[in-house]
């Protein structure tokens, strides 16, 4: 599995009680922008939780609908959830060749989840995924040291210079909050 996705920036920052998850809108088809404005940040399970994902389109949303599944079935749990589907994105001869990052995020929990098996939370409450994801980390982490700003604001003050620096971002913004 590569790397770096390209095609895409998810941020996610929690500060002050408050979570909130950004995607940029552009969708690549190798160097041609085909879409600007794309929805890859979405609220799951009944609005609780909210997924992010970079990768191939197709296998991002499979997955998203594979962890709906699995927050049916172990009643909103985020954590085992992930847990869950990284064990089965890692194990199962289908799951493993889908090309996706995903990130997922309820009121108290933020998770990064590969299909390598990794279901990372991150420890300063900012994680980002896509071509785009360390400058957006990058930039919020400084926000977070030098601004009182919410989290909202960091999301979309970190994307906005994202997508100045990655050709792969636009600033066509998508954010949801809990």
């Amino acid at each position: 599995m590569p790397d770096t996705f390209y095609g895409t920036t998810i941020l996610a920052v929690r500060r002050y009680d408050r979570l909130a998850i950004a995607g940029d809108g552009q969708v690549t088809l190798g160097s041609t922008v085909v879409k600007h404005q794309a929805r890859k940040v979405r609220r799951v399970y009944n609005d609780r939780i909210i997924v992010g994902f970079a990768g191939a389109t197709a296998d991002a949303l499979h997955l998203s609908e594979s962890l709906e599944k699995k927050l049916e079935r172990y009643n909103g749990n985020l954590t085992r959830s992930a847990v869950e589907l990284a064990r089965d994105w890692r194990t199962d001869k289908i799951l493993r060749r889908l090309e996706a990052l995903m990130i997922a995020a309820d009121g108290t929990r933020t998770f990064l989840i590969s299909g390598s098996g990794d279901v990372i939370e991150p420890d300063e409450g900012i994680v980002a995924i896509g071509s785009g994801g360390v400058a957006a980390h990058a930039a919020a982490t400084a926000l977070m040291s030098h601004t009182e700003m919410g989290a909202r604001e960091i999301v979309a003050s970190a994307m906005k210079i994202a997508a100045s620096v990655c050709v792969y971002t636009n600033t066509v913004i998508t954010i949801e909050e809990i």
